[in-house]
């Protein structure tokens, strides 16, 4: 593995986008599984449900059990018409029903313009203010109670899939672009890892018992952010907000010392226990704020295996993959991966790295 601080040009993988993966796989828990042996980087070729082979009693499987809601939405500005997106990043202010969004294109968008949704222009929201070259504050214009104004929100929005899954988003992918354990709304970009898991294979897990813990990780739009500096070193994350329960510190770190392995399902589980690490590997109760940014020669410490998705070249989650497979080995697995012509992207193939 390379010791000095990698850069940026260090992640291309030379992925063909032919193997972007543009829709899921027809069963959860049937997609192709890699499975990277990092101490030797061995390869095997497996399927995703046989995943259970490679764990025991008593081993416990760490999911991240944000949920994404209906994110985008199209508008039409006052008196122009002109069609609008908006990207609902952050609810800011409940009360005020004041958001955070993104709109393109944003040369067209002022502060004080009015944008319509809904086919009978039934919802409407003002800019109030300019907060980065793209992103707004929009005061949504609504007399009722929140609750109802939420439900009319989340009806009028659409799937926020990933920005290289290049189709408008379908009724189906409200289901598929969600983890089935979903249960804490707050996420624009869904924990891919975790799509693979279908009802069947978790309840094998309890047959078998093989622990399932949760932690909450609200994954934001920084995750694709395109990082514009060579030196990664001087990347800065967005933050996201982050949930690790006292009750689950404590059973993880019990197993961990019994001898029983703990895997990560994908990369911001990862990222949150290694945000709450504390003194020999531990992992300390966290509630609050992560800009976490995990890159190789950083050694991960907080668990024994990892479930990760095959990343875009030149990604955050790549970078973070990297990290706990070690750089030559994941960079070879990618080769194998593109010649064995593994799907890539949320909807893609998974990636098991273990010892």
């Amino acid at each position: 593995m390379k010791l000095h601080e990698m850069k940026l040009s260090e992640f291309d993988t030379g992925m063909p986008k032919e193997l972007i993966a543009s829709h899921p796989a027809p069963n959860r828990d049937e997609s192709r599984m890699m499975v990277l042996h990092r101490t030797t980087g061995e390869v095997e070729h497996r399927v995703f449900k046989e995943i259970l082979n490679y764990f025991e009693a008593g081993d416990t499987f760490v999911f991240n059990d944000t949920q994404v809601f209906p994110a985008k939405l199209y508008g039409n500005k006052e008196k122009t018409g002109a069609r609008i997106e908006v990207f609902l990043l952050r609810e800011l202010n409940p009360e005020n029903k004041l958001w955070d969004v993104l709109v393109e294109p944003a040369r067209k968008i002022r502060i004080g313009n009015k944008l319509y949704f809904g086919l009978d222009d039934s919802m409407v929201a003002e800019v109030i203010d300019n907060t980065t070259s793209r992103g707004r504050t929009l005061r949504f214009l609504y007399d009722g109670p929140h609750d109802r104004f939420k439900a009319e929100l989340y009806a009028l929005g659409n799937t926020p899939l990933p920005y290289y899954i290049e189709r408008e988003a379908k009724p189906e992918d409200a289901e598929r672009y969600q983890t089935i354990f979903s249960r804490n709304e707050g996420a624009v970009v869904a924990p891919a890892a975790g799509l693979h898991f279908s009802r069947e294979l978790m309840r094998l897990m309890e047959i078998r018992d093989i622990e399932a813990e949760f932690i909450t990780l609200h994954i934001g739009l920084g995750s694709y952010r395109d990082i514009d500096v060579e030196d990664l070193t001087k990347h800065r994350m967005d933050s996201e907000q982050l949930d690790v329960p006292e009750a689950l510190t404590d059973r993880v770190n019990a197993r961990r010392e019994a001898g029983n392995k703990i895997c990560c399902i994908g990369t911001s589980v990862l990222r949150a226990f290694e945000t709450a690490v504390g003194m020999n590997g531990h992992i300390k109760p966290y509630t609050g704020w992560t800009n976490k940014f995990i890159f190789p020669p950083y050694k991960c410490t907080t668990c024994d295996a990892l479930v990760t998705n095959f990343h875009m070249p030149y990604s955050i989650m790549l970078m973070n993959a990297a990290a706990f497979a070690g750089y030559d080995q994941l960079m070879n697995a990618y080769q194998v991966a593109i010649k064995e012509k593994y799907r890539f992207g949320a909807y893609g193939d998974a990636m098991l790295v273990i010892d």
